[in-house]
Order: C-alpha cells, then sequence, then structure tokens
C-alpha cells in the first residue's frame, strides 16, 4: 500500500515535470539561474531519458540566459526524442526581480511602507517595462508603466526620491509624456 502511494505521488510530480505532447516530444518546464544551470535536477533527470546529449542543452540554456544572470528564469525545452533535436523557451524573470537587479539588492522590503530599500531613476523603470512588454495584458505603455511602478511600491523601492504612487499620478497628469509614449 505505501509502495504504490509513493509511486502515484511520484508519477504526479514528474508528470508536472515535464509533459508528452500530441506529436511525441517530451515538454521540460523548470527554473533556473541564469547563465549557470547545470546538468543536475531539474534539466538532467527529464531531458536525459529522451536520449538528447544534456550538455548541449545546458550550454544553449546558459547562452540564452546570461543577460539575466544571477536571476531565477523560467525555462521550457521541447525535446524530440525521435529526431534528437531540441527548442529552448526562455520567460523573462518576474518583475520583482528585475526591479531589484535593478537597484542593486537581493531582497526587497519586509515593511515597504516604512523601509525603502532603494531607489531608481524612470529611465530604470523604462527598462524593465521594455524587458517585459511581451508579458502585459495591456498594450498601453502608460498602463504598463505604472503596473511597474505599483511593483516598485510593493518591494519598497522610491522612484527618482519619491513614492511611487506620486510617480503614477504625474504620469496620469501628463507630466511624463515626452518620455513616455505609444504602444508596447
Amino acid at each position: 500500500m505505501f509502495l504504490c502511494l509513493r509511486k502515484e505521488i511520484w508519477t504526479k510530480k514528474l508528470r508536472n515535470r515535464f509533459k508528452m505532447s500530441q506529436k511525441g516530444k517530451v515538454v521540460v518546464n523548470a527554473l533556473v539561474t541564469g547563465g549557470s544551470a547545470s546538468g543536475g535536477p531539474p534539466i538532467g533527470p527529464a531531458v536525459g531519458p529522451t536520449g538528447i546529449n544534456i550538455k548541449d542543452v545546458v550550454d544553449e540554456i546558459n547562452e540564452q540566459t546570461m543577460v539575466f544572470k544571477g536571476l531565477t528564469v523560467p525555462v521550457r525545452i521541447e525535446c524530440d526524442p525521435e529526431t534528437k533535436q531540441f527548442k529552448i523557451f526562455i520567460e523573462t524573470p518576474s518583475t520583482a526581480s528585475l526591479l531589484l537587479k535593478e537597484a542593486g539588492v537581493e531582497k526587497g522590503s519586509s515593511e515597504c511602507s516604512e523601509n525603502k530599500i532603494g531607489n531608481l531613476a524612470l529611465e530604470q523603470i523604462i527598462q524593465v517595462v521594455e524587458a517585459k512588454k511581451n508579458k502585459f495584458l495591456d498594450k498601453d505603455f502608460k498602463t504598463a508603466l505604472k503596473t511597474i511602478l505599483g511593483t516598485a511600491l510593493s518591494v519598497g523601492l522610491t522612484i527618482e526620491g519619491e513614492d511611487p504612487r506620486e510617480i503614477q499620478k504625474r504620469i496620469d497628469n501628463g507630466v511624463y509624456d515626452d518620455k513616455i509614449q505609444g504602444e508596447l
């Protein structure tokens, strides 16, 4: 009974880790540290049974995630066991991770309304919007910028020495229209 239950739990974990697609491809979803993925878990055990060279997969992931060095990056690997080919799809890290990297800190504030951990320029916030532009449901640049400012508030950052809510009000009033324009 116990062995059967453990096997069932293990099977569910494996099913969540990688899936067979309709065409016989294996899809592996993993979180890796940008620029320093290894052949160990979660990539090695999932890709190994397909017969694809794990080192080639890891080298390709490290090459593509080098721009996110040190951040946790979601990665999707599609493996075709028959042809031994693979495709790697890199997602962007979380907005909070990108903001913390811009601020040069490792952890956000636990009391964001009282303890501020850093200050960013509006140009740095715009860079984060550019990095995340494919993930926004809104296609308006102002709305996306205000969303990022809300995240900056929640991790304890100030923008140009002020509360992000003040910057959001100025955006609504058109103060930064020369810097912010168009759609994503």
